[in-house]
């Protein structure tokens, strides 16, 4: 359990400059996956069929299209050719993650109205790439932070990771007067396009994309949004219903069938049980943000809880515009409920490997 004494004072978000089309990704991936027509027209059938209209590559430019994509990853001219080595991937995550996490963290401090010198902590969130120095190294030179803040990573955690970086922020906001926790994810999910005839590998290349998101924490009063506490959950005996592994070419991920499933087995009788320890039940929760891991996941979550339709459309809107761009992706939609000027308890949940189910209850007041 989260002590209540943190509030969120701040969001910003920050895509790739250009997006792609979904129908132009399938074009793209059929060739690079696909051998026999029958194999390309089932890509372009699952791609047609993820909920997404569009994502965002930091290979994809405005003026230049998907060029950038097509040097980086070649159309294969033997079916054995696995495309760029986990180094080259790297290399590119090392250019690209940090403008685009200072872009997202630059309007986050914006909307809490405070100053880079004022933060005193600061919390990175990337399973999609590493290096050293980090990313945090980066973002307090970029950004002009203090050289003796606390700075922390969590690395390579998936999709629910922004709820990992939420926990510890609110735990670190306990450590000091006047904190100013800034949390960072950002995630280059396209770099790890993999190539070949492999189901549950197209399924993560026709769903995952490119973003950024930042919040900044501080103590609780500061601001309406209050983070009052957070669960994590680890399904006993589906270790291998979701991975995440680092292979010679890219980072490769497994999605079993059976996600949505444990999923509806799983959720709601855990939620249920961390609410009531806040004397409160699931009609209670006046909104919800589900992380959109993919349609099958979002419609399992809202079946799980027995929630309308309406209860994920702020996760449906996200997916179909930016795709799932892994941890920030929840950042995304908190950002447009705030915009919104949303009042009530929030519950704000992820999933990830493991299988991991995390949580948070936010009073928006």
């Amino acid at each position: 359990m989260t002590s209540p004494q943190a509030s969120i004072l701040g969001l910003g978000v920050a895509s790739p400059p250009a997006l792609t089309s979904q129908e132009t990704a399938a074009t793209l991936a059929q060739v690079r996956c696909g051998v026999t027509p029958r194999q390309q027209a089932w890509v372009r059938r699952l791609y047609r069929h993820s909920g997404i209209q569009r994502r965002g590559s930091v290979l994809v430019d405005a003026e230049q299209g998907t060029a950038g994509f097509e040097a980086f990853f070649p159309v294969p001219q033997t079916p054995d050719e696995r495309g760029p080595t986990t180094a080259s991937r790297l290399q590119r995550y090392e250019q690209e993650a940090p403008p685009l996490a200072e872009a997202a963290c630059r309007r986050a401090l914006a909307d809490a109205a405070i100053e880079p010198g004022e933060i005193t902590h600061l919390v990175c969130v990337s399973c999609t790439g590493m290096m050293a120095p980090g990313l945090d190294a980066h973002l307090v030179e970029r950004l002009g932070l203090s050289v003796d803040i606390g700075r922390l990573h969590l690395g390579f955690m998936g999709c629910h990771g922004a709820l990992n970086g939420l926990r510890t922020a609110s735990a670190l906001a306990q450590t000091c007067a006047r904190p100013r926790v800034l949390v960072c994810c950002v995630e280059l999910c396209s770099l790890h396009f993999q190539y070949g005839w492999d189901a549950q590998k197209i399924v993560a290349n026709g769903l995952f994309a490119d973003g950024a998101g930042a919040v900044v924490v501080g103590e609780a009063g500061e601001n309406a949004w209050r983070l009052v506490d957070t669960a994590s959950r680890l399904t006993s005996g589906s270790a291998d219903a979701m991975t995440w592994r680092i292979g010679d070419h890219g980072f490769d991920m497994t999605l079993s069938s059976a996600v949505p499933k444990l999923v509806r087995e799983t959720l709601a009788a855990w939620i249920e049980q961390w609410l009531a320890g806040h004397g409160m039940t699931l009609g209670d929760i006046r909104h919800w943000v589900i992380h959109p891991g993919g349609p099958e996941i979002l419609r399992a979550a809202t079946s799980a809880l027995d929630l309308p339709e309406q209860a994920a459309q702020l996760s449906a809107e996200v997916l179909a515009e930016h795709g799932n761009m892994s941890s920030p992706t929840v950042l995304f939609i908190l950002e447009r409920l705030r915009a919104q000027g949303a009042t009530g308890p929030c519950v704000t949940m992820g999933f990830g490997p493991g299988l991991s189910l995390e949580a948070a209850l936010i009073l928006c007041e």
